[in-house]
């Protein structure tokens, strides 16, 4: 019979693996950035300062799967750009491999004049 302190050592590893997994997967499976606005990444909206729509695409897919586990495969396109301003949202579309398509909805949760903070449902 295995001793004790054996199988404590062995449930103790498998909870601490876990939880490391587990606390891993919760910081890179996020669904909110923060995106500086500068001459590279504004564009124009009915009149508003905007999140390019291709920085807005590009950061969410790569945020919709970050790990195997977490999300599912996407390329993401955005109709416009996100305008900088708290509460606007904007709907994403993303293509699954089997070429079905999902919609994103994107929204702004904090904007400056020079930073703004958004997130997508996945």
């Amino acid at each position: 019979m295995p001793d004790a302190r054996f199988l404590v050592g062995v449930v103790g590893g498998a909870a601490a693996v876990l939880i490391i997994g587990g606390t891993a997967t919760h910081l890179l499976s996020g669904t909110e950035s923060t995106t500086r606005l500068d001459v590279d990444t504004v564009v124009t909206v009915d009149g508003h300062r905007a999140l390019a729509p291709n920085i807005v695409a590009g950061r969410t897919q790569s945020l919709y799967h970050p790990l195997p586990w977490v999300g599912e495969k996407v390329q993401v396109s955005c109709p416009e750009g996100l305008k900088a301003i708290k509460g606007a949202t904007l709907t994403c579309t993303g293509r699954r491999t089997d070429g079905t398509t999902l919609d994103i909805p994107v929204t702004v949760v904090k904007a400056t004049d020079t930073n703004i903070t958004w997130k997508f449902s996945r």
